[in-house]
């Protein structure tokens, strides 16, 4: 069920497959945000595109991206919408985890801190480690706190990206 209330939501995009519509990783990205906003979800903002190396057996390097999004959805309905929008752009959830794939939306944060249920967890498990999720994700939302931790998305940002020194 719909709310009457909008909520934000902070969501990480990713691609590393060509689409035979869309094209390269990077246009398929747009090409998503825009199919959000025909679904009626509201993008606020958007990050600018990154390239990163793949997690796992994947050989093919990512584009990356976050948006600030607002929706009356609640975030069962939102992780359904993003499915079937995934699924749009070719996506085949069956088989080896960390594949490549056409298209990856991932809800990482809502406006009412935490959300858990059988198929959804908010915040995003495993956010805090991934530079090309918190790069994107504090350019358009810096400010924005993880409910877990405390810190702000440019805290955490800054601690997986900050140089350290080499062990004597």
């Amino acid at each position: 069920m719909r709310g009457y209330l909008n909520h934000l939501y902070l969501i990480a995009l990713g691609s590393n497959q060509r689409h035979p519509r869309y094209g390269a990783p990077r246009a398929i990205l747009s090409a998503a945000l825009e199919e959000l906003s025909a679904a009626n979800i509201d993008v606020l903002a958007q990050s600018h595109w990154i390239d990163s190396a793949p997690i796992g057996p994947s050989l093919r390097r990512y584009a990356n991206g976050a948006a600030v999004i607002s929706t009356g959805l609640s975030p069962r309905e939102l992780l359904t919408e993003l499915k079937q929008v995934e699924a749009r752009f070719g996506r085949n959830n069956a088989g080896q985890r960390w594949r490549s794939r056409p298209l990856d939306l991932d809800i990482i944060l809502w406006d009412k801190g935490f959300f858990s249920d059988e198929a959804l967890t908010i915040p995003h498990a495993e956010f805090r480690g991934r530079f090309f999720v918190t790069g994107p994700a504090a350019e358009i939302a810096p400010d924005w706190r993880d409910p877990l931790t405390g810190f702000s998305l440019r805290q955490l940002h800054a601690r997986l990206t900050r140089p350290r020194s080499l062990p004597r």
